[in-house]
């Protein structure tokens, strides 16, 4: 099997003080949890932002600062959320895309999410990817139903997403697929060959869909975005917890990990995007 890309998802948009006093919100705290994750193995950074008061934010400035917090110190691929929560314009969504970042998020579909409705229409869906082909960012297809496959396929089809595709499976959110090992090995099985894939299994799920996807072949997300519990009644105190677990789990699977250099190889990402700023 190729060597695998762990994925760290530090702060996320649901996740709040109230579930654990440890999820980074700040800026600083955002950068620095993303570069301990690097050192301890992560070859992504998926990166949501806060406001000063915690709340969602799609502000430019605020990606900048965590942008060019983490590009002093690693070269981790950066993953900007467009999403940055359900309720955010579609313009705000489009404009993430002129900090040029290496990869973003094109979530493939409307759906209920926990209690509200999640907008992905198909015309919006049509301009985020145009603009994501036209500045040659990387989209990563959230796929949380298998019609969001199709979905994304009918784009393809268009002309605006490009192969190879790189698609998250996001198990276990409510209005989403349920994280089974049935659920992610049919994913897997629906997706156009020479595709990469990754997967989440949210909350409790989480170690279980990260170690079938590491046995399938696919790759992994970990962090306080998805789970906040490293085992049953202990929370993690940091996010570099999570990827470690899944460094030591992979070797004992017989899995390398890759660097992120040899993630945007696998990833076929453009290489002179490596060490943008904001």
């Amino acid at each position: 099997m190729e060597k695998l890309i762990i994925t760290v998802a530090t702060t996320g948009a649901q996740t709040t003080r109230e579930h654990t006093p440890y999820v980074p919100l700040s800026p600083k705290e955002i950068a620095d949890s993303v570069i301990e994750s690097w050192k301890a193995g992560a070859a992504i950074g998926h990166i949501h932002v806060r406001d000063r008061d915690g709340n969602n934010t799609l502000d430019l400035d605020v990606y900048k600062e965590v942008i060019d917090r983490v590009r002093d110190q690693c070269d981790i691929i950066l993953n900007l959320t467009t999403a940055g929560g359900v309720k955010m314009s579609d313009e705000d969504r489009l404009r993430v895309c002129e900090l040029n970042p290496e990869m973003a998020t094109f979530d493939a579909g409307t759906m209920n999410f926990g209690s509200d409705v999640f907008h992905n229409t198909p015309q919006f869906l049509e301009n985020l990817a145009l603009e994501m082909k036209e500045r040659h960012i990387k989209p990563e297809i959230e796929i949380f139903d298998v019609g969001m496959i199709h979905n994304a396929l009918r784009i393809a089809k268009k002309g605006l997403l490009e192969d190879p595709f790189h698609f998250q499976f996001v198990l276990g959110v409510q209005g989403g697929m349920p994280a089974t090992t049935k659920n992610l090995m049919f994913l897997v099985d629906s997706i156009p060959e020479g595709s990469t894939w990754s997967a989440i299994g949210a909350s409790k799920d989480q170690l279980m869909i990260n170690t079938m996807s590491i046995l399938l072949g696919g790759h992994v997300r970990v962090g306080m975005e998805d789970s906040v519990y490293y085992q049953k009644g202990e929370l993690a105190k940091t996010n570099a917890q999570f990827v470690e677990r899944i460094v030591h789990l992979s070797h004992i699977l017989g899995r390398e990990i890759a660097t992120p250099d040899e993630a945007r190889d696998i990833l076929k990402l453009s290489k002179s995007k490596k060490l943008i700023k904001g």
